[in-house]
């Protein structure tokens, strides 16, 4: 893309334009285009571009894309994915079940189960890979979840009665989502934790990030790592 836009270090689907003051954002995916600015003429400009150039269409204000639903409001902007989970629920017959407050027990970690029956693992990939794309807009069942997709070559009943209770969880919280308000000031914070070799597998260490861009927040991750030590003498 030329016409003055830079593509992003990080994302390479991203690509801005600035112009004094007023910057404007484009991202790509595949034949679909979102874009946004703080000066209305920018955007103006560039639907004139792209129209001149390729056989496309507005949509206009961006209100569903990749799954995730948007809700622009005056305070802010709301990203969910209720539609996604309701779809996800129903296929897995789990509309009735009830509800659970949390994705995982925090006294529980799953394991290898050698002695487990074993399930379809073809069915379950499915919802392995339906949960992972849930965690775009969930960041609290990012561990779980994560969790759950390591056993995918040999699953068993125990880890599927997992699986599912990561669906009830999200059942009670079908309509919570990520807020970012218009108010929010610029101020970049960051938090972590981790725990100590707690994982039963291979007694790793695991950790998370999170940071926020005033109280809105923009990335997020869970990781293992080797607990790594010194001897002094």
């Amino acid at each position: 893309m030329s016409k003055g836009y830079a593509r992003g270090s990080v994302d390479k689907t991203l690509f801005i334009r600035k112009h004094e003051r007023h910057v404007i954002l484009v991202q790509v995916y595949v034949d679909d285009i979102i874009f946004g600015s703080n000066n209305d003429s920018m955007c103006n400009e560039f639907v004139a571009a792209m129209q001149g150039e390729f056989k496309m269409s507005m949509m206009g204000e961006i209100t569903y894309f990749l799954g995730l639903q948007v809700k622009q409001l005056k305070q802010g902007t709301f990203i969910s994915q209720s539609k996604y989970y309701f779809n996800l629920l129903k296929k897995f017959e789990l509309e009735n079940c009830k509800e659970v407050v949390t994705p995982t027990t925090t006294n529980y970690l799953m394991d290898l189960d050698e002695v487990g029956q074993q399930v379809d693992s073809t069915k379950h990939k499915g919802l392995t890979g339906s949960l992972l794309d849930l965690i775009t807009s969930r960041p609290t069942i990012q561990f779980s979840v994560c969790l759950y997709a390591r056993f995918q070559s040999n699953l068993k009943e125990s880890h599927y009665k997992d699986a599912k209770g990561i669906l009830k969880y999200l059942k009670g919280t079908i309509n919570v989502g990520l807020w970012y308000p218009s108010n929010s000031k610029i101020t970049l914070s960051g938090f972590s934790n981790f725990d100590y070799a707690s994982c039963k597998l291979d007694r790793k260490i695991i950790s998370g990030t999170c940071h926020l861009l005033g109280s809105s927040l923009i990335s997020w991750n869970r990781k293992k790592a080797s607990l790594y030590g010194t001897l002094h003498s």
